[in-house]
Order: structure tokens, then C-alpha cells, then sequence
């Protein structure tokens, strides 16, 4: 497994994770208040771990692998990479065409934010499970 390859599957699951926790926490904090969206207060933290876990992983995998953590994408990868970023993006736009559409829709500005950073943490899950398939597919 390349380097690459390794570091989409911790960095996927992170955002699995911290992302069911950013939905529990959602949702948790909606019931409690009838409904409404919860302030956005409550998520702040979220970006910290965020940030936090992505950088002790990325250490963590460098240290295991220094040589290759260093090394810039070879033209075999750099198009992979590419298409799955651009297959991401492609997703992130069309869940926040969703999330405005619906917010215009249903009236409720006050689910926008959560709404977007849902779309944000599915395109990058979605970004990095590309990763994974079109770097075996490329093998």
C-alpha cells in the first residue's frame, strides 16, 4: 500500500468518525431544543479536533515512513489525484446547490452553516475514498 493510499484511509476514517460525532452532536443538540438548529458554539470544537487528529496522523505516518511522506506525486498519481479531487468538488457543489435550494425551500436560514459543513465533510470523504480506489485501480 503506497504512502498515499495509507494516509486517504486514516485520514477517510478520521473524517468518519469526527463527522457521525458532528451528526450526533447535531442532532442531540436539535432534540434538545425543539427542533432549531443548535448554535454554532457547540461545533467549534469540532475544527479543533479536526485539525488536531489530521496532524498527529500525518506524524505519525511520516515517522513510519519518512522518505516516501516527502516524496510530491509521480505522473501516475498526480492524475488520480486529480480526478478525485475534481469527482469531490463536483460533489460539494451540488450538496451546497441542495442546501441552498432547500433552505429557500423550507424557509430555515439557521440550518445553512450545518448544512454546507455536512456537504464539506462528505466531498472530502468522498475525495479520499476516490483516492483509495483510483490508486489501487492504478496499481
Amino acid at each position: 500500500m503506497s504512502f498515499r493510499e495509507l494516509s486517504a484511509w486514516v485520514m477517510g476514517v478520521l473524517l468518519c468518525v469526527t463527522g457521525a460525532d458532528y451528526l450526533k452532536t447535531y442532532l442531540a443538540a436539535a432534540q434538545a431544543d425543539g427542533g432549531a438548529p443548535p448554535p454554532l458554539e457547540l461545533f467549534m470544537p469540532y475544527a479543533g479536533v479536526v485539525v488536531v487528529a489530521s496532524i498527529i496522523a500525518q506524524i505519525v505516518l511520516a515517522a513510519l515512513a519518512p522518505k516516501d511522506a516527502d516524496r510530491p506525486p509521480d505522473e501516475r498519481e498526480r492524475p488520480l489525484l486529480w480526478r478525485a479531487g475534481h469527482w469531490a468538488g463536483l460533489v460539494q457543489g451540488g450538496l451546497c446547490v441542495a442546501a441552498v435550494l432547500y433552505v429557500g425551500h423550507s424557509g430555515n436560514s439557521a440550518i445553512l452553516f450545518h448544512l454546507v459543513v455536512g456537504g464539506l465533510i462528505v466531498s472530502q470523504i468522498v475525495e479520499y475514498a476516490l483516492q483509495i480506489v483510483f490508486l489501487r485501480a492504478g496499481a
